[in-house]
């Protein structure tokens, strides 16, 4: 096992309060949280910190094991092969800072299989991605503060060609559960475009090519023309094949703003998530010059840009 490595002293595993009825069917998730509060859980940690890979296949037959995951940073991810039994995944950020107000999101690995993943909190379970769902790759997101991450692998005859796997971003902040973006359709603030200028991920001037729209995923996807490329923390936007110093990038957002293709340039802002560029605020560049030079000449900008 990559990673990890077993904690001594203590049973590394919890037999079940009871034996199972035959044809009674497996026994329901809370009955593997009882085995956490009885002592019953082994503990892993990651000897990186941040990404945990195990299987199930070091569990006895016979038992039905709950593991503890405990991951200390602020992206990773979560990869069980072979699932049986049930993990409970500890995520906490990778700094002093208190954990209230951090939101977690994870977004299942395409193909993920054998397990579902729920939100718990004080014994209470809440479905979050369910074992074969259709809904692959669809970033969930919840307060911290609303528990942590319970997976249980479900029955399978054959679980050789299973492995559920997830990754995960800690980040400031609040989003509604379930929903995969949190950029907002209402127009920013000036006082927020000149603080998203100097704390996007990226920040790029360009016009908007074409959208997709993708129902399904509740979000829109923005084919952009850039003119202008002040910043990026990845390679989202690549030159275009035409040259003439132009990139060309797409970034997502929510289906409910309603965005279309159209004319005039715009200042894209936003923030990477699970390696896809999510927008932020995008005034008007002419908008935003005006803001800019006005808050410039009274000494207010909380960055420098280049305009020219």
């Amino acid at each position: 096992m990559r990673g990890a490595a077993r904690v001594t002293g203590g049973r590394a595993g919890q037999l079940w309060p009871r034996p199972p009825v035959p044809g009674a069917g497996p026994p329901p998730p809370l009955l593997l949280l009882l085995a956490v509060l009885l002592g019953g859980a082994g503990a892993q940690y990651s000897s990186d910190l941040c990404s945990w890979k195990g299987s199930g296949l070091t569990h006895e037959a016979h038992r039905k094991e709950v593991e503890q995951v405990y991951l200390r940073c602020a992206a990773g991810s979560v990869e069980w092969m072979y699932p049986t039994g049930a993990l409970i995944v500890n995520l906490r950020p990778n700094t002093f800072s208190p954990s209230r107000g951090l939101t977690v999101c994870i977004k299942p690995f395409s193909g993920s299989s054998g397990a579902n993943i729920y939100l718990e909190r004080t014994g209470e379970l809440r479905l979050l991605v369910q074992d074969g769902s259709s809904h692959a790759g669809q970033v969930q997101c919840f307060s911290l503060e609303q528990g942590g991450l319970f997976v249980e692998a479900t029955p399978q005859q054959d679980i050789s060609r299973r492995t559920t796997g997830f990754q995960y971003e800690l980040t400031s902040g609040r989003r509604r559960l379930g929903h995969t973006l949190s950029a907002p359709c209402r127009p920013c603030s000036d006082t927020e475009v000149l603080l998203a200028v100097c704390t996007s991920d990226f920040v790029v001037r360009g016009s908007i090519q074409d959208v997709t729209h993708v129902p399904e995923r509740q979000e829109s996807v923005i084919h952009l023309r850039v003119s202008r490329l002040y910043r990026q923390k990845s390679r989202v936007f690549q030159p275009a094949p035409e040259g003439h110093g132009h990139w060309q990038g797409r970034i997502l957002t929510l289906l409910e703003c309603g965005v279309r293709p159209g004319h005039g340039d715009f200042l894209f802002t936003g923030h990477m998530h699970f390696g896809e560029a999510q927008l932020g605020c995008a005034p008007r560049f002419s908008d935003f010059r005006r803001t800019y030079r006005d808050a410039e000449e009274r000494g207010l900008n909380p960055c420098e840009i280049g305009m020219e």
